[in-house]
């Protein structure tokens, strides 16, 4: 059985070894060392460390504050971790899959269907943890080669276009601009990490941290797909196209797993999100909860 969305601790825990591979995604946004210092005090078994600024990104530009890195350099990484075609990958972090979607996301980019984020993370995972100074697991090289993405992108250009439809069109049912952040930082209320506060025009709020429950684990399907039915998706509506974005373009991906748990299609991500679009004096910027 293969997993591509979450796969539970329970169903870690059952399966084989071989043909497993498994990411730690833990970080803090702001401590760069965090997350190493973390891996090397614990981790699950045979785990690699997955960082946000080393591997998942590169250094802050005017694409924002965690651009992609390009798909050669990212599918250098993945084949350096040693990982094959035909593996299962799991992705886990201490943080509701908010930074290990952002590789749930990357390894789908290079498409690559199995790889699932574990659903609780490390807070709920009961089974056996390295202890400080035990070796970490090695790997040899891989000739892992990547596919047509399973993945959308978005570029500025396309948001601008977006952002101007659904500002100034009568009838657009079939496109949405999600932003991922917190109401607060989507109204221009508070902005506790980027220069300027606000949203792109003509988007819409669904904070990321509402797609799980009071323990930390996603919710349901039918709840997930509730919360975009809310906004106006229709589940199964084949020429619905939505965009989503955030801060930086990490946590944004949250909700492009929410969604396809919830069994709608592929969002794109805007990679650049909030932090690469104000990049820009030229491209307009909203607040309030109005669009």
């Amino acid at each position: 059985m293969s997993f591509t969305t979450l796969i539970t601790a329970t169903e870690l825990a059952n399966h084989t070894s071989q043909g497993l591979r498994i990411l730690d995604c833990r970080g803090r946004l702001g401590d760069p060392t965090w997350g190493q210092i973390a891996f090397a005090q614990s981790h699950i078994a045979g785990a690699v460390h997955a960082d946000m600024d080393r591997h998942l990104a590169t250094q802050p530009n005017q694409h924002g504050r965690h651009p992609l890195p390009t798909p050669q350099a990212w599918l250098a990484q993945v084949q350096a971790w040693g990982v094959e075609n035909q593996d299962q990958v799991v992705i886990y972090d201490d943080a509701g899959g908010s930074f290990a979607g952002r590789a749930w996301w990357m390894m789908r980019w290079l498409g690559h269907a199995n790889v699932a984020v574990l659903d609780g993370g490390l807070n709920h995972w009961s089974g056996p943890l390295t202890e400080p100074g035990d070796s970490v697991e090695a790997y040899s090289p891989s000739q892992f080669q990547a596919t047509t993405p399973l993945t959308k992108l978005s570029s500025a250009k396309d948001v601008l276009r977006l952002s101007t439809t659904l500002m100034n069109a009568t009838n657009t049912a079939n496109e949405y601009l999600i932003d991922a952040r917190a109401l607060a930082r989507f109204a221009g209320d508070e902005e506790p990490i980027d220069p300027i506060a606000g949203h792109i025009p003509g988007a819409v709020c669904l904070p990321f941290s509402e797609n799980l429950d009071a323990q930390g684990f996603f919710k349901e399907p039918k709840d997930l797909a509730q919360r975009f039915i809310d906004l106006g998706l229709n589940l199964g509506q084949k020429d619905l196209a939505v965009t989503i974005y955030c801060g930086s373009g990490v946590t944004a991906i949250h909700n492009i797993l929410a969604m396809r748990i919830a069994g709608f299609g592929e969002a794109a991500l805007y990679a650049d999100s909030w932090s690469g679009w104000i990049a820009h004096a030229s491209r307009p910027v909203a607040t309030g909860l109005g669009n």
